[in-house]
């Protein structure tokens, strides 16, 4: 029984491993993708822009100034959003490397589960790695305290 324990401690360790590699490209690509978000609030200043130096065409007025500035707000709105999810998915790549905050690294895989497929897969494979008995209590073990003495030690 012992051996089995041991062989599922070991599997359990390497897919918490994997998972946080994979939080940490997952993080790399929603920094990437924040960018498109950029691109579209540089659209949207040039347009804004662009559309007060149109002259105005003889009985239609110009386009309104408001169009341009939508897309940018929108690409903000983008970069603000992926940005956010991107620290998320890094916080859980540290908190699963650290075993720690389970419930957190639950909360982002529910949230990694809108970006179709990359993310809803890994929302999956979270959700069942963490869920299992043997990684429930890997991540309730608390880590063993600090003594005095090695703190005054290593403080220098």
């Amino acid at each position: 029984m012992v051996e089995a324990e041991v062989r599922q401690a070991i599997v359990d360790g390497e897919h918490v491993k994997i998972l946080s590699i994979a939080y940490l490209v997952s993080a790399g690509l929603s920094v990437c993708v924040s960018m498109l978000g950029l691109l579209y609030a540089f659209m949207g200043v040039f347009f804004a822009h662009a559309l007060t130096q149109l002259p105005a065409a003889s009985g239609q007025a110009p386009p309104p100034e408001a169009f341009g500035w939508i897309f940018t707000v929108f690409g903000v709105g983008i970069f603000i959003a992926m940005n956010t999810f991107a620290l998320l998915k890094y916080m859980s790549y540290r908190r699963l490397k650290q075993h720690r905050s389970r419930v957190l690294c639950m909360v982002v895989a529910g949230l990694s589960c809108l970006f179709i497929p990359y993310g809803t897969l890994l929302g999956i494979f979270t959700f069942i790695v963490l869920t299992r008995p043997s990684v429930v209590r890997m991540f309730s073990a608390q880590p063993p305290p600090i003594e005095a003495a090695a703190l005054r030690g290593s403080g220098g």
